[in-house]
């Protein structure tokens, strides 16, 4: 696949699922606690990527009618250590995001969550990476289209958003840590690992700290299916694979329109079953903002001396 069209598409399907989610996981919450959804989700996911990988194994075997260990090299060092690293960071940002959301109004959980894409680029400065004028101003866009989107007219400070401000910075931190560990191992592998990593931490927590019943476990079985195999397996390995090679901070700003297809979405199923949209102007106006701010992260503004776009 052409790299644009990989740095593009695959994250923007992936910011399609995610926001799917919203209206899937309802209120799962409500009858679930969240370490429980979260270990559940991961372990689904885990074994959804366990069989495509072996999948993916025999058709690439069968293709070249090599020998197993011919097919593929695998560095099994780098995909344990990226695995567990990626594992740990999603763990903290997806559980402390949910405490979080517990004591906030969804939109302003969405924003403050989805700053991580601002925090990747400044991450990415202090590893010395090149950061184009373009994605600064894309992601300056980006921030007050999800402001616009989420509503914060009236927004409050309250000790909630600190949760979420950790989320966001973990999210930022497993974004900067794929970025790295996809260039040596394969992106469906350590997308394995990394929910393997955590859901188990999240159960062993779920198992010292909550309860389940089960008319509540069978109440969510198909949300959290969903959650496992089409949000976590394939939203965040379709965000593994469209970073190799390409520029992180972009990819981010992509993934952050999560809450475009969120209030897309909404908007549809307000309309499939007849009740009033609820969504504002200001809002709509936010998702053009937002659709502009990827437009803009496309083209590069650095310019040499002699007038010429220099490369990023």
């Amino acid at each position: 696949m052409n790299r644009q069209i990989k740095q593009i598409a695959l994250p923007l399907i992936a910011a399609a699922i995610w926001g799917s989610a919203f209206l899937v996981q309802g209120n799962l919450g409500d009858y679930l606690p969240p370490f429980f959804i979260n270990a559940a989700r991961g372990i689904v996911a885990f074994i959804a990527l366990f069989v495509l990988d072996r999948i993916m194994w025999l058709v690439r075997k069968n293709k070249t009618a090599q020998s197993a260990s011919s097919v593929e090299k695998i560095d099994v060092k780098k995909l344990l250590i990226g695995g567990l690293i990626c594992g740990v960071f999603l763990f903290v940002a997806i559980n402390v995001q949910q405490i979080g959301i517990n004591g906030t109004t969804s939109g302003e959980a969405a924003f403050i969550t989805t700053l991580y894409m601002l925090l990747v680029p400044i991450f990415g400065v202090f590893l010395k990476k090149k950061i184009g004028l373009n994605i600064w101003a894309s992601v300056i866009l980006g921030v007050v289209g999800l402001a616009l989107i989420c509503e914060l007219q009236s927004f409050s400070i309250n000790v909630y958003y600190i949760y979420l401000l950790i989320s966001a910075v973990f999210f930022a931190l497993q974004i900067m840590a794929v970025d790295y560990f996809v260039q040596f191992v394969d992106g469906v592998k350590l997308s394995c690992v990394q929910f393997l990593v955590a859901s188990v931490l999240s159960g062993v927590i779920s198992l010292i700290f909550e309860e389940v019943d089960g008319a509540s476990l069978a109440k969510g079985i198909l949300p959290i299916l969903y959650l496992g195999i089409f949000s976590s397996a394939g939203g965040y390995t379709l965000q593994i694979i469209s970073q190799k090679g390409t520029n992180a901070a972009v990819v981010t700003l992509l993934l952050s329109m999560e809450s475009v297809f969120a209030l897309i979405f909404g908007i549809l199923a307000c309309l499939a079953s007849g009740q009033p949209i609820e969504e504002t102007p200001l809002q709509l106006i936010g998702c053009a903002i937002m659709f502009a701010a990827v437009i803009v992260s496309q083209f590069d503004f650095n310019f040499t001396k002699s007038g010429k776009n220099s490369a990023q």
